[in-house]
C-alpha cells in the first residue's frame, strides 16, 4: 500500500493570505456635508462649535474615512481639525473615502511584512477572501516581495497562475 503524500503541505510554497491583514472593525465615513450652511458653505465658528459638543465616543472602536460628500469647496484644515478630535482618543482614520481608508489599512498592515523572509521562496498570494481586499493591496505584496521571493503566484497552491520567477 502506497502512503498519500500532501506534496502541497510539504512544499517549501509560503501562502501568503492577504484576509490575515484584513481589520475587522467597522468602517463609518464622517461626512462634513452635515456641517456645512445650505451645503456650500463652512463656517469656522459653527462648525468649531459643532466638533466641541460632538459625541465622540461613537466612534471608538472604529475606522474612519473624512469626507464631504456636498459639491462644495471645503478649506483642508476642516478635515484636519475632525482628525485632531478622532486623534485624540486613538482612532484610526484617513482624509479620504473609503476607498483610501482601505488602502491605509492595508499599506499599514503589508508595511509590517519581512520580506527577507520571502528570499528564494515560491510564494502563493491567495486569491479568494471572505473580506474585500482592494486591488491595491494585491499590487503592493507583488512589489514588496518580488525583489526576495523564487517565484510569485496567485491563487491556490493546488491551483495557481505564475505571476514571477527570478532570473537564475
Amino acid at each position: 500500500m502506497t502512503e498519500i503524500v500532501n506534496r502541497v503541505a510539504n512544499s517549501p510554497i509560503i501562502t501568503l493570505n492577504l484576509e490575515d491583514y484584513y481589520r475587522k472593525e467597522e468602517r463609518v465615513v464622517f461626512d462634513l456635508k452635515a456641517y456645512l450652511f445650505q451645503e456650500l458653505i463652512l463656517k469656522e465658528k459653527d462648525f468649531r462649535e459643532a466638533l466641541k459638543v460632538l459625541d465622540w465616543e461613537n466612534y471608538r472602536g472604529k475606522l474612519v474615512a473624512i469626507t464631504c460628500t456636498a459639491d462644495a469647496i471645503v478649506p483642508n484644515w476642516a478635515y484636519m481639525l475632525v482628525g485632531t478630535y478622532l486623534g485624540k482618543l486613538g482612532i484610526s482614520y484617513v482624509i479620504g473615502n473609503l476607498e483610501a481608508l482601505e488602502q491605509y489599512l492595508f499599506e499599514d498592515a503589508l508595511s509590517k511584512i519581512a520580506p527577507q523572509e520571502f528570499e528564494g521562496r515560491p510564494v502563493v498570494v491567495k486569491g479568494c477572501s471572505k473580506y474585500p481586499v482592494p486591488l491595491y493591496a494585491y499590487g503592493r505584496v507583488l512589489s514588496k516581495l518580488q525583489p526576495y521571493a523564487k517565484s510569485i503566484m496567485y491563487g491556490e497552491p493546488c491551483s495557481t497562475v505564475p505571476l514571477y520567477k527570478a532570473a537564475k
